[in-house]
Order: C-alpha cells, then structure tokens, then sequence
C-alpha cells in the first residue's frame, strides 16, 4: 500500500474505533512515541506487541463517547491526523476531552513509527 492508502485506512478504522484491525496497518517493529510516558516508564514503545499493549490499556480503561479523525495530511511517506475523543475514565467516571495529532511514518506499506502531540 502507499502512504496515502495507509493514511485512509488507518482514518477509516479509527473512525469505527477498530483499534485492533488498526494493528494489521503496523511493522512488527513499530515505534510508537506518546507525549507523557504512562505510569512513570517511557514514552516510546517498540514492536507491535508493546503497540497491542497499549490497545489493550485504552480499552480497557476508556470508555468513548465520542471519537474524531480528521482526513490525513499526506506527503512522502509520512502523515498525520487529528483525533478529537471525548473519554470518560471507566474507574474514577472522570470525563474529559482529549486532542492531538498522530505523525506516522510508512515503509513498505507499512507504519514504522508513530508520535502523537497533544493540544496544549
């Protein structure tokens, strides 16, 4: 696949929230970068299990309310898209609204990293 149809396929499955299909998008040895590390590690995962990890925390901590995607910004073999998500904490109840951007890089088809930045 090129940049472009990764691009719109990742938006297409996020838009359904089909995180874990997501995941067939994704080389084996992934990097994937938040802005905050979670619980004190680091902020960079590597390979697609750890990225399978992080699907699996989201999951099980979030419940969505509402989920957005911009279309992708394509050039290269990068891109990037905005999510807007209105998440709710399933322990504490805690709603909240959350945006950023997620940077992608594709070779061979493939998403090879990933860094999201969150709106300040």
């Amino acid at each position: 696949m090129s940049t472009e149809e990764v691009a719109k396929k990742v938006v297409e499955l996020v838009r359904k929230q089909a995180w874990y299909e997501a995941l067939d998008l994704y080389d084996d040895d992934i990097v994937s970068v938040e802005a905050h590390a979670m619980g004190g590690g680091s902020p960079e995962t590597r390979g697609k299990e750890g990225v399978r990890g992080k699907v699996d925390w989201w999951v099980n901590a979030m419940e969505v309310h509402g989920f957005k995607a911009s279309e992708p910004f394509v050039a290269h073999d990068r891109f990037v898209v905005q999510y807007d998500a209105d998440v709710a904490e399933k322990e504490s109840k805690q709603r909240r609204q959350l945006s950023e951007v997620g940077v992608y890089t594709v070779k061979n088809g493939k998403i090879v990293r990933e860094e999201f930045l969150p709106r300040v």
